[in-house]
């Protein structure tokens, strides 16, 4: 009986576990970890606003180092008598000339005399000097343009000194001077000659003009130059003995 009553009970259904009721509520989707809900105590934060679009700050512009002065214009315009009378000594190739080949009209070294003077120039930004002058022809934009990228790299502005004198007038000081450059070469520097802009990277251009006279005279006695000045900013009139140069 007894073993009756054990298989008995132990062939009963056995009962089986019913799961727990799931939850209704939404699960947070990422980390896993529940955010608090407002009936927890949390704080709803402020959304915040988006910034109010306005004009953005202009940086300022930064000092210039010093300035460096090309002078721009055919062999007999007056350059060297310009510098001449506001007591300025430029870096000039003719004297580079003198210096390194005993003598002014040497024009087989060309290479050798412009790379001496970019190097004085170099010399001189690296000293931080503050003005600095070049006395050559500098006619186009391509030669030009080594001598303002220097400028550039050092933080230095760049002035041009253009002096619009007409080729005619050039010529006859020429045939005055003691170093006269041969006039087919001058009739092929002028028609290289183009005037400077600031698209080249000048911050001011100065231009001179020679005052109308009955008869061209030499270059070392030429008649003071009208001149006039142009910025970046607009043109205006320039005193005959401007005060910076």
């Amino acid at each position: 009986m007894r073993g009756r009553r054990r298989r008995r009970r132990s062939g009963r259904p056995e009962q089986r576990l019913r799961p727990a009721p799931e939850s209704h509520a939404p699960r947070e989707q990422g980390t896993g970890t529940a955010e608090p809900t407002a009936e927890e105590g949390a704080e709803s934060l402020p959304e915040p606003r988006p910034a109010a679009a306005g004009p953005s700050p202009v940086p300022p512009k930064r000092q210039p180092r010093g300035t460096v002065v090309l002078a721009i214009g055919l062999p007999g315009s007056g350059k060297t008598s310009w510098y001449r009378r506001r007591g300025i000594t430029p870096l000039s190739s003719d004297v580079l000339r003198m210096l390194l080949f005993d003598d002014i009209t040497e024009q087989r070294y060309q290479d050798l005399t412009f790379s001496t003077l970019r190097y004085l120039l170099r010399a001189r930004l690296i000293a931080r000097m503050p003005w600095n002058y070049v006395d050559a022809t500098n006619l186009s934009p391509r030669e030009r343009r080594g001598w303002i990228k220097m400028a550039h790299e050092f933080g230095y502005d760049v002035h041009a000194v253009f002096f619009d004198v007409p080729v005619e007038v050039c010529m006859e000081r020429n045939r005055k001077r003691h170093r006269m450059v041969p006039e087919d070469v001058m009739q092929r520097m002028a028609q290289k000659l183009r005037p400077p802009s600031f698209d080249e990277g000048f911050s001011k251009i100065i231009v001179v003009r020679v005052k109308k006279t009955a008869q061209p005279e030499p270059e070392a006695e030429a008649p003071e130059a009208e001149t006039s000045e142009m910025s970046s900013e607009g043109r205006v009139d320039f005193p005959a003995e401007p005060e910076d140069y």
